[in-house]
């Protein structure tokens, strides 16, 4: 049998096995790094959508495990979210976390303990775009930044700082409502009141979640 024979070729490739080492690390999931990261090891998670998709709710479950896992965590919210109860994180389905109210980004890490190892935002988008040196810094000193907010206007334009707050996430959700027109997933916040303002601080009865076929980029009567 020579060099270059069939037999001979298989059986150097049935003899040469390409193997990854299983460690700790690469058996985890996503999910896992998430609720269990490395210690002293900070980092950015976005939660970003329109109105009715889950956001707030979706913030509250992240930081009720880390309290359950026995972290140090604090909320924030901007003043301006004063849709249900002041000192607190509400979703539409009625989950809630208290929080502590804020006026400005660095209010953020005014109030910040040092033992705090989690810090979660709400309405991140309410918060300007110092909020994104805010959330760099909280995770360059190794704390876990859970952020939600959204990330298009009533117009469908992107709103700042969102997009930049994605870009700078190691982590991204992106929950999606269902459209009240056609009951497909909806992505944009149809408003339904008669203001140009980019800002009007509301949820049913002012704005109602649409998909990309149903949404209008102006205001317009509620659907019925």
């Amino acid at each position: 049998m020579g060099l270059g024979s069939p037999s001979f070729i298989f059986r150097i490739f049935k003899t040469v096995e390409i193997s990854t080492p299983k460690t700790p690390e690469t058996l985890k999931t996503p999910q896992t790094l998430m609720e269990r990261p490395p210690q002293h090891h900070g980092y950015i998670e976005v939660i970003a959508g329109g109105m009715f998709c889950g956001k707030t709710e979706a913030l509250i479950t992240r930081l009720r495990r880390a309290l359950i896992a026995r972290q140090k965590v604090q909320v924030f919210k901007p003043r301006i979210d004063d849709r249900y109860e002041k000192e607190y994180i509400v979703s539409h389905s009625q989950m809630k976390l208290e929080t502590m109210v804020i006026d400005r980004a660095d209010d953020i890490e005014r109030n910040l303990h040092p033992e705090t190892e989690v810090v979660g935002i709400d309405e991140a988008q309410f918060l300007g775009h110092a909020i994104i040196e805010v959330c760099q810094r909280l995770a360059d000193s190794g704390r876990r930044v859970i952020v939600a907010g959204l990330d298009q206007d009533y117009r469908g334009q992107p709103f700042e700082p969102m997009p930049q707050l994605l870009a700078i996430a190691e982590y991204i959700t992106k929950p999606q409502a269902i459209c009240v027109v056609c009951g497909n997933p909806a992505n944009f916040s149809q408003r339904l009141i008669a203001s140009e303002d980019r800002v009007v601080v509301g949820a049913e009865g002012l704005y109602e979640a649409r998909c990309r076929r149903c949404f209008v980029p102006h205001p317009v009567e509620p659907s019925t």
